[in-house]
């Protein structure tokens, strides 16, 4: 019968380590991805201040000043980047390091290890 608890014990803990590897795994996919859309973003906003930049500064420079087209054009760049980084500073804070689950399971493994025969 000892050997039959031990034996139970074993593959549950086994099972807990398990569920917690798959939890981990798919709250890290869901990080990656966050990361991955913020470094897109950053790449992306950086070749649109590249050529964007420069074409709408000088298409401003026929209207006003370059320097102030120059500002102008700094201005529309800095709120694109901002947007850019409160949508994925969003996404960021969806991952939950956490498992859950395997904190349930764990949960009802030790009471059911303190009274085996209910």
């Amino acid at each position: 019968m000892i050997g039959e608890i031990a034996e139970d014990l074993t593959g549950l803990v086994r099972d807990e380590i398990n569920l917690a590897k798959a939890e981990l795994k798919e709250e890290a996919a869901k990080a990656g991805k966050a990361g991955g859309m913020l470094a897109g973003a950053g790449y992306a906003g950086h070749l649109l201040v590249l050529f964007v930049s420069l074409t709408v500064m000088f298409a401003l420079a026929h209207v006003v000043d370059i320097a102030w087209a120059a500002l102008i054009v700094t201005a529309l760049w800095a709120a694109v980047a901002a947007v850019l980084y409160v949508l994925g500073r969003k996404r960021l804070k969806d991952v939950n390091l956490k498992p859950e689950r395997t904190v349930e399971t764990l949960k009802e493994d030790a009471a059911w290890a303190r009274h085996p025969m209910n």
